[in-house]
């Protein structure tokens, strides 16, 4: 084979990755659009679903933040195991089962305690499948990019985000603000996204092959550049205030509508999936800088949402919305590209679980100043939210 014929082969053999590559990152992606209708859906409503059962803020912090944190702890368990076993296909299916059955579940909880126990247990199901998924995926996308492989999946994951609370929306326009009927109608896209995920372990059962199992130790041996964006996602997750705090606050306030809130949602997650594509494909050409714009622009959601009225909460929702969206691709780009195919899941795991214990320290310090000094609480927010900022450019500095 002469030179010319060796090139034309590489470029068949690479868009034949491309094609395969994207194949699967639709078919995992079709899994979350449906699943992020229903968990998203559910999330649109339960700080005031908790605020109707007599949660106070510091409880809707809680179990805003708890959930984040046992999700991110469980992460690193789930990771360890996929990584040292090879069975993430288990994992993955495990996992979505728990996370999206909870979520249906909430429409006959009859108090706070029933009602917090299920949203903690959704956050547990998503997290014990998400390294795993996550691997898989950094895994299939390595040829054609991390930030558009994770960018695409998220555009879809997305757009079952914006779907789910616009369809809780229309059940409580329609019922005069009924929560659980609204819970209740999410079970039809989650057994629509069991179906899929099952069908994409049939089709894909070789998929966890590509990512051989790692004996070595566990949480070791990451270097710097892999703790600095942990540092960084750390600052940044603690002073994140999470919807549910934000749609709690609208609620207490007045500025926005019952009826209005899932809709606010769902253009966050618009503003999620826009973000998470485009700066993921920005992500593949200038690297950390893209991360830090996102970083710095996605503090002024708390201002913005917290202390002005309709259309500022508005803004700030949005701009909640691109900073999700940026940990959701650019963030998670980042990470993979730091990490050998071997440690991914343990390195995702490890990742989360540091990103979330910060979350649950920060929802409950958010939670605790939103109940006594409502601007101290923006400004703390603000904080530490742009602490990551420094961290990122001496990430950028060191080459990461």
């Amino acid at each position: 084979m002469d030179e010319a014929e060796a090139k034309t082969a590489a470029r068949a053999a690479n868009r034949k990755a491309r094609r395969a590559a994207l194949a699967f990152v639709m078919l995992l992606g079709s899994v979350s659009l449906f699943a992020d209708m229903t968990y998203e859906g559910a999330r649109a409503i339960t700080g005031p679903f908790l605020g109707s059962l007599g949660a106070s803020a510091l409880m809707v912090g809680f179990v805003a933040g708890f959930g984040e944190f046992i999700g991110y702890v469980v992460r690193l368990v789930s990771g360890q195991i996929g990584s040292r076993t090879g069975h993430y296909w288990r994992g993955v299916l495990f996992g979505y089962a728990v996370n999206l059955f909870s979520v249906p579940l909430l429409a006959l909880a009859p108090g706070v305690a029933v009602a917090a126990t299920l949203m903690i247990t959704e956050r547990l199901g998503r997290a014990i499948r998400t390294p795993l998924r996550d691997a898989l995926l950094s895994e299939a996308v390595r040829e054609a990019g991390q930030g558009w492989g994770f960018g695409l999946h998220e555009a879809l994951d997305q757009l079952g985000a914006t779907v789910g609370p616009l369809l809780v929306a229309f059940i409580l326009w329609r019922n005069t603000g009924d929560y659980r009927t609204g819970f209740a109608v999410l079970l039809a896209p989650a057994l629509i996204s069991l179906t899929l995920v099952l069908a994409a372990a049939r089709i894909y059962p070789k998929a966890q092959e590509s990512l051989p199992p790692w004996q070595g130790p566990s949480v070791r041996g990451f270097g710097r550049p892999f703790w600095l964006i942990t540092l960084a996602a750390a600052a940044s997750g603690a002073g994140f205030a999470d919807f549910a705090l934000l749609a709690y606050h609208f609620g207490q306030a007045g500025t926005v509508p019952a009826a209005w809130i899932p809709v606010f949602y769902a253009a966050a997650m618009l503003a999620i999936g826009a973000a998470a594509f485009s700066l993921g494909r920005l992500f593949d050409r200038f690297g950390i800088p893209v991360l830090i714009l996102a970083t710095a622009i996605a503090a002024l959601s708390v201002p913005l949402g917290f202390l002005g009225g309709f259309a500022l909460g508005l803004a700030g929702t949005v701009l909640w919305g691109i900073g999700m969206g940026a940990q959701d691709s650019v963030l998670k780009a980042a990470v993979g590209a730091l990490l050998p195919s071997e440690r991914r899941a343990v390195g995702f795991g490890l990742f989360d679980m540091v990103r979330g214990t910060a979350w649950l320290l920060g929802s409950l310090l958010l939670g605790f100043l939103y109940d006594r000094n409502l601007p101290l609480m923006v400004a703390v927010s603000l904080i530490l939210q742009l602490l990551a900022v420094p961290i990122l450019y001496l990430l950028k500095r060191r080459g990461g």
